[in-house]
Formats: C-alpha cells, sequence, structure tokens
C-alpha cells in the first residue's frame, strides 16, 4: 500500500496562524478545521480570500488542502490560509513561485495591532483634553 505523502506548509497574518496539508487529488478542494470553507467563513469573500492562491496558480488545481487555523478574526484567519496553501502549493511544484510571488501571495502581511502605551486609552489615542 502506498502512502499518503502531504506537503506542509504555514501560513500567519496578526495573530491567525493557519497550518495546511496538501495532497495530491482529483480537483481542488479546500478543508478548514474540518468543515467546508463556506461554512467556515460564512462570506463569499473570505471563502475566495482562502482559495485564491489555488486560482492564481493554474497549473495548481488538482490538490486537496486540509488547514488548521488558530487565533486572531476569521479575516486574519482567511489570509494566512491564502498564505499557507501559496507556499504549499510551491513546495509541491516551484514553476509557479512566479505567478503567486508577482500576486503577493507569498510575503506574509506585517501589520499588526499596535500595543497600548500607558496613560492612553489606545496606541495613540489620549484621553479627551480640556482647558478648563
Amino acid at each position: 500500500m502506498a502512502s499518503k505523502t502531504f506537503i506542509t506548509a504555514v501560513g500567519r497574518r496578526k495573530t491567525a496562524i493557519a497550518s495546511v496539508r496538501m495532497l495530491k487529488a482529483a480537483k481542488s478542494s479546500l478543508e478548514v478545521n474540518g468543515k467546508s470553507p463556506k461554512d467556515y467563513f460564512k462570506t463569499i469573500e473570505r471563502v475566495k480570500i482562502a482559495e485564491e492562491a489555488f486560482t492564481i496558480a493554474e497549473s495548481a488545481e488538482n490538490y486537496a488542502a486540509f488547514a488548521h487555523v488558530e487565533g486572531g478574526g476569521v479575516a486574519a484567519q482567511a489570509d494566512a490560509v491564502r498564505h499557507a496553501i501559496a507556499r504549499a502549493i510551491i513546495k509541491a511544484e516551484p514553476n509557479t513561485r512566479k505567478v503567486l510571488k508577482a500576486a503577493g501571495l507569498l510575503k506574509r502581511d506585517p501589520r499588526a495591532k499596535e500595543r497600548k502605551k500607558p496613560g492612553l486609552v489606545k496606541a495613540r489615542k489620549a484621553k479627551q483634553w480640556s482647558k478648563r
């Protein structure tokens, strides 16, 4: 019996971390935390974001991806899944790197919430100033 060899990759965005295992299949499919992307992300926009790497790398349309996501919100989780899938596709098919890199899917989005500073309400927001 031939063992299934998974291609693994990790994607990140803000505090969300997605771990993806990809495997050769008849057609591309995605499963996020044991659910279909439509059931997990609820909105079509988030589903499109998560599956964007499959769409851009047209040669990689025959992989089944199983994602485990934790942390962050649903928007960051969708971006993390996209990042992980793009990284996994490159491991499977190195010739797709140029296309995915041009689309900006390989760069981890470094933007994150700024820490709260002492004496302020939020990171930069101060209490309302009163002259008297």
